[in-house]
């Protein structure tokens, strides 16, 4: 689990009462999402501090941009710095409970045949993490096990083909590709039924898998164009739903995201935000975000433009697959006032989960 370390110059201006203050403030927010006054503060501190003494602190922090007034005679509440400082400097973050453990297994566990069983693991992960948050769980995978139901060749040209490749979940992928000198329709046709014989039903990675092993079959049963055509036919496939690599997002708990809002101004943030994250190009900067690092990402607010309008903060944690490669992340988006001492190891623990059950 990795999080980012604290500024030192902000660390090194916090003494023992300083930095008392501002954990009591920030746990406040993150409890109730409440400010916290300096009488209220002057009563529930270790330490004996008049109300006075406790503002006079506050206001030091308020200059370290740690906290901040909403308004004229409130109490105080932490700045998105100051956010970020908590996080890094004062949160403990401990092992996941038991109960949480077995929440995750229960509905992040394996299902039917593996090829079918992505999809089903991805939603009931994003479901759990939302329940048990109370913010939108979400998970990404640019991992694609696309499975091909059928394959055509049709001629266009003397030297040029369509090749047409329908994958199980309707997706179509078209390809052009030229023909070897010599090839005759009866041989398109051949090299079709072949692919859709002994290849329809499978990942690509199996197909390849199962084209090796028939190696000897293929040479009795075709002959050399139609052989190509085989293997041009498998190129595509490659070339097609594999290498679009059509990220995937799952979210599920947006509704979560609406309770406390204050206006239509902040739905219309929430909404903006769900707009963003439909987009390839952001869920591949969120997969690229979860793979800055080993472990758990933090990100609070405008740390990420994604966040920066919505004031949304975002715990991701990668995936892999059984050759140690990132494949996909989970995490969970909320407001900033999430508990991140609890989710941090949620998030990290799906992410254990579905990494194991991807090899």
């Amino acid at each position: 689990m990795v999080l980012r370390s604290p500024g030192p110059d902000i660390q090194a201006a916090l003494d023992e009462r300083s930095g008392e203050i501002f954990r009591r403030i920030v746990e406040t927010y993150l409890e109730n999402g409440e400010p916290l006054g300096s009488r209220n503060l002057s009563r529930i501190l270790p330490m004996s501090l008049s109300p006075a003494s406790v503002r006079n602190v506050m206001s030091d922090l308020e200059e370290l941009g740690l906290i901040y007034s909403p308004h004229v005679s409130a109490g105080r509440l932490p700045t998105q710095l100051g956010l970020r400082f908590f996080v890094d400097a004062f949160m403990q973050v401990g092992n996941i409970s038991a109960e949480d453990r077995a929440s995750i297994e229960r509905h992040v566990r394996p299902h039917g045949q593996k090829h079918t069983a992505v999809e089903t693991m991805m939603n009931e992960a994003s479901q759990a993490l939302s329940g048990m948050s109370r913010g939108a769980g979400l998970v990404i995978t640019t991992k694609n096990d696309a499975v091909l139901k059928h394959v055509e060749f049709i001629r266009l040209e003397p030297t040029k083909a369509l090749v047409v490749l329908v994958g199980d979940h309707d997706q179509v992928e078209n390809r052009i590709i030229e023909l070897p000198a010599g090839v005759t329709g009866s041989q398109l046709t051949e090299a079709a039924n072949f692919l859709n014989a002994h290849l329809s039903g499978n990942t690509l990675l199996e197909a390849r898998s199962q084209l090796e092993r028939l190696r000897g079959e293929i040479s009795s049963e075709l002959d050399k164009l139609s052989q190509d055509l085989v293997e041009r036919g498998l190129a595509v496939w490659s070339g097609g739903f594999e290498e679009a690599k059509p990220t995937r997002l799952i979210v599920r708990g947006r509704a979560n995201l609406l309770e406390g809002l204050a206006g239509a101004d902040d739905i219309d943030r929430l909404r903006m935000l769900f707009d963003d994250l439909e987009r390839k190009d952001s869920l591949i900067e969120l997969l690229n975000l979860a793979e800055t690092g080993p472990g758990v990402r933090i990100f609070i607010g405008s740390e990420n433009k994604l966040f920066s309008l919505s004031g949304s903060s975002l715990i991701v944690a990668p995936y892999r697959d059984g050759d140690d490669k990132i494949v996909g992340a989970v995490g969970v988006i909320g407001p900033t006032r999430l508990n991140y001492s609890r989710i941090v190891p949620m998030v990290d623990y799906t992410a254990q989960l579905m990494s194991r059950l991807s090899r």
